[in-house]
């Protein structure tokens, strides 16, 4: 039998000028046509323009990196972030069952309360903590109950090369000051944008080639890298690194005290545990995911050269 051929299929993708947006046009570059849109293009705020916007474009896969990440700010814009993260999604969601087309979804660490003694897994329980996990909650069940062929890509500590982050702060305050302080009670594993955005052309390939929509895996599932630390134990690698790198710092990683997150007073709560077990990921598309340290050698390669 021929092997089934096939035209490159068109890839939507939203929020392109996000961390893991801007990384998603270079992963999905290879596999097809990418459409790749920000704000000014695909307004998530905007319901019916996000359908209208489906139903020309046709896409084959839609790829939702567009969200409401400002996590302080959205205890009292809780309006936005709904709308951003809990009804686009499922508008979104919605279009793609009609379309009969793969949807990928990015979620949040802040859909769980952080405070389990272990690592979480995609079936523990829910339990947010701040109006950015409720809205980002709302958006995962928006999907589901969209019946649309959907993968959601629950992540954690997020860092890209382009667009501020952690790292990127730390690199600054470093050649700013003499001392930082730092959380050390909080636990997670820096997550790239590049790796997300890498597994996520994985998946979106393995379906287009291989997979038929009825017996696609979808589902939740949980990505982030290998291994664990906690902001402080971050701080001091970024700093080392950069350091190694010939990169002038008036901080060196000694000069950063370990501080309890009740020092650092937030609007949102942060959780104290943002563990993520990655094995159904890693078992269900034979996925190796390359742990942090390794991934945060590589995101500093890219930010200092």
């Amino acid at each position: 039998m021929q092997p089934e051929t096939r035209s490159p299929p068109t890839l939507l993708v939203t929020g392109s000028n996000g961390q893991v947006g801007f990384e998603l046009r270079r992963s999905l570059a290879p596999l097809g046509r990418v459409v790749a849109l920000d704000r000014s293009g695909c307004d998530l705020t905007r319901p019916e323009a996000l359908r209208a916007l489906v139903r020309e474009l046709q896409p084959n896969v839609i790829v939702n990196a567009a969200a409401y990440t400002a996590v302080d700010k959205a205890e009292t814009d809780t309006g936005t972030a709904f709308a951003v993260n809990g009804i686009a999604p499922g508008v979104l969601a919605e279009e793609a069952r009609q379309a009969g087309c793969l949807m990928v979804h990015y979620s949040t660490d802040y859909v769980f309360d952080g405070r389990k003694s272990g690592i979480y897994t995609e079936t523990d329980p829910v339990n947010p903590q701040s109006v950015y996990g409720k809205s980002k909650l709302a958006g995962e069940q928006a999907i589901a109950a969209s019946g649309a062929a959907a993968i959601v890509l629950r992540t954690c500590w997020v860092a890209g090369a382009h667009g501020a982050n952690f790292a990127k702060t730390m690199l600054r305050l470093a050649k700013e000051r003499d001392s930082l302080r730092v959380i050390a009670d909080q636990f997670g594993a820096p997550t790239t944008a590049s790796l997300i955005a890498d597994v996520t052309a994985q998946i979106v390939a393995r379906h287009w080639l291989h997979g038929r929509r009825e017996a696609f895996p979808a589902g939740v599932y949980h990505l982030a890298a290998e291994g664990e630390t906690t902001w402080h134990g971050y701080a001091t690698m970024v700093l080392a690194a950069a350091a190694a790198r010939g990169v002038a710092l008036r901080a060196d990683p000694s000069c950063i005290e370990p501080i309890p997150a009740t020092a650092y007073p937030l609007p949102a709560p942060r959780p104290a545990n943002s563990r993520l077990d990655t094995s159904k990921l890693r078992d269900t598309f034979d996925i190796h995911l390359p742990d942090w340290q390794q991934c945060i050698e590589l995101l500093l390669d890219q930010i200092l050269s």
